[in-house]
């Protein structure tokens, strides 16, 4: 992992807001990386902060698999998902996908601010950290 990460930005409609000021107030840490999001997600950290994000599809018409597929190819290297634990979201599947695929590659991950915190005040957040993926070859035929 270099020391500029690939961060993918997602959040559930009733957590958009908690993420874009999350966005806005770490902007100037974040500024320095590369920076993705699901379609309305990133449309809305385009359009009120000063971040460049590159967008996806909205997470139920693809943008979620287009993430994991990143994860799949060791394109992304942190994602910061704002999910929302109250609300029954008509791509579950995808979202458990998602996760399913950012555990399997060893990908940092925070669902919820506390631990988005604390990965981007990490001393490793700007620094090259090497990270190991699990060797899963014996599941393969």
């Amino acid at each position: 992992m270099q020391n500029i990460k690939r961060i993918a930005l997602v959040a559930h409609d009733q957590r958009k807001q908690d993420l874009l000021a999350w966005a806005q107030f770490n902007a100037p840490t974040l500024a320095g990386h590369k920076l993705y999001a699901t379609g309305t997600t990133g449309k809305l950290i385009n359009d009120y902060s000063e971040l460049a994000v590159t967008r996806m599809k909205s997470g139920p018409l693809g943008g979620d698999q287009q993430l994991g597929a990143m994860i799949a190819n060791l394109e992304l290297d942190i994602l910061i998902f704002f999910w929302d634990p109250m609300t029954a979201q008509p791509h579950d599947v995808d979202v458990k996908a998602l996760l399913r695929m950012s555990v399997l590659y060893n990908v940092v991950m925070a669902c919820n601010r506390a631990t988005a915190d604390f990965i981007i005040s990490s001393i490793l957040f700007d620094s090259d950290y090497t990270h190991e993926i699990k060797d899963y070859s014996v599941f393969l035929p």
